[in-house]
């Protein structure tokens, strides 16, 4: 029987960057003894200096770990750092148990829980939402798919980095239901943005507004927490608009493989892409923005009163 417990377990890690470096604090501040592999030795620094371990390859991590975590970028990212030669699963000792909470592909979730199980080695998907404020708050929901045995087991690591932890089911449940989640954001960016720019090009003080909007039926996570980042013209990521745009493509192809007409989606990723091509890639989701007002010929930036 599977059981995790702070000074019993010892917790591997692989991808600190905007939201992972808050997720692996919280576990050790919990308690939990960390071993760290990440491309940028340098994002792990204030982990290092806080006792956690590094570790040269994900193998490695995983060779040192009895639950191994991963949050990285891309799909192309997770096979490696689990299925590649130098991969978790190479590394990984049998009951060992491998989480990736990065927003990757269904398909691959399965892949890798189906080759794990070759190995005797559990595998779960949980991907979660809530940006870089959920990460550094451990308020993130976390989508989980797996099998319930082992999710249960899991439970005492989540809740120390979310709020809102559910078993959606199977392997890559947890993803479909993230592919959910970036559907719902995508559009709903859009309508942020939107009519954000009708108060600023009618006079209205957005903050002001902000106070009347927020709280009422038209209101959003991403209105009350990307709204003032917005106005107040913060770009900075709490989730990378390159990403998104990864994450919109992968519900695309999914939605094509499944028989469903989304153009809201579609034109929420063609949005993005002008995003990126704008030079906005690296910034946050919110920078959206910065693109529509452009086609309205507002220099958002340079603005020089809410009003």
């Amino acid at each position: 029987m599977l059981e995790f417990a702070p000074g019993k377990t010892r917790i591997g890690w692989i991808g600190t960057g905007v939201m992972g470096r808050s997720m692996v604090g919280h576990l050790m501040n919990a308690g939990y003894t960390a071993t760290i592999y990440t491309r940028s030795p340098e994002k792990a620094a204030d982990l290092i200096s806080r006792g956690a371990q590094w570790a040269a390859t994900p193998a490695e991590v995983a060779a040192n770990s009895d639950v191994v975590f991963s949050i990285v970028g891309f799909p192309s990212d997770v096979r490696e750092v689990t299925l590649g030669t130098k991969g978790a699963l190479a590394g990984a000792a049998a009951n060992t148990v491998l989480v990736d909470m990065t927003t990757s592909e269904p398909s691959l979730a399965v892949e890798i829980y189906q080759a794990a199980k070759a190995k005797h080695v559990h595998a779960v998907d949980a991907p979660v939402s809530g940006g870089d404020i959920g990460a550094k708050n451990a308020a993130l929901s976390i989508m989980v798919g797996g099998d319930a045995e082992v999710v249960n087991a899991l439970q005492p690591l989540f809740s120390v980095m979310g709020k809102t932890i559910v078993h959606q089911g199977g392997p890559g449940a947890g993803q479909h239901t993230k592919m959910v989640n970036q559907i719902l954001i995508s559009t709903g960016m859009i309508g942020v943005c939107e009519a954000l720019l009708y108060g600023y090009r009618a006079g209205l003080d957005l903050n002001t507004v902000m106070q009347s909007v927020g709280p009422g039926a038209a209101g959003s996570w991403s209105l009350s927490n990307l709204g003032p980042r917005m106005i107040a013209n913060n770009f900075d990521p709490g989730f990378f608009v390159e990403h998104f745009i990864k994450d919109m493509g992968i519900a695309l192809a999914e939605s094509r493989r499944m028989g469903l007409s989304l153009p809201g989606l579609a034109l929420a990723e063609q949005l993005y892409l002008s995003v990126k091509a704008k030079g906005f890639g690296r910034n946050g989701t919110h920078a959206l923005m910065l693109a529509l007002a452009e086609m309205s010929n507002i220099d958002w930036r340079n603005r020089t009163s809410n009003s």
